[in-house]
């Protein structure tokens, strides 16, 4: 596949999980809730996850914002239900890191799913906070508040 039609895939899979958000709702059982603002563009992320033997047994999001806070957020919660709060750190620092320009494997990265095609994003630094906003709600709501 040439570079122009993986960079179409990639905007294709962010346009779809941005118009049609995984797990976009509120949680009846929700254990930890915390909101953030992204006061550069507007975006609002409210997360809410119910643990369970410190595993991420139920998540979703409300909020509003900007193409890239949503599918980042929709990305985020489908990579990390069912992980354990270990796992899903480690896959909160592996974005954060990717954004940022930093390598990691391959296997790294495909523990992030469909969030490992946000790269991208690197280019763009005004969007950083866009993509990372959700991982960072992700860190606090587990108590990561340091990394």
């Amino acid at each position: 596949m040439s570079l122009m039609g993986l960079n179409n895939l990639y905007r294709e899979v962010i346009l779809d999980h941005s118009e049609h958000p995984h797990h976009k709702r509120r949680l009846a059982n929700a254990t930890q809730t915390i909101t953030l603002k992204n006061p550069t563009c507007g975006d609002v992320i409210n997360l809410e996850i119910e643990l369970d033997n410190n595993r991420i047994k139920d998540i979703g999001f409300t909020g509003e914002g900007c193409t890239i806070s949503q599918s980042s957020s929709s990305m985020m919660t489908d990579a990390v239900l069912g992980k354990s709060v270990v796992e899903s750190l480690e896959m909160a620092q592996i974005f954060s890191d990717m954004v940022m320009g930093q390598k990691h494997s391959q296997a790294d990265l495909d523990k992030l799913g469909d969030a490992a095609i946000l790269s991208s994003v690197m280019k763009f630094p005004a969007r950083i906070k866009c993509a990372t906003l959700c991982w960072w709600a992700l860190r606090k709501s587990l108590g990561d508040e340091e990394r």
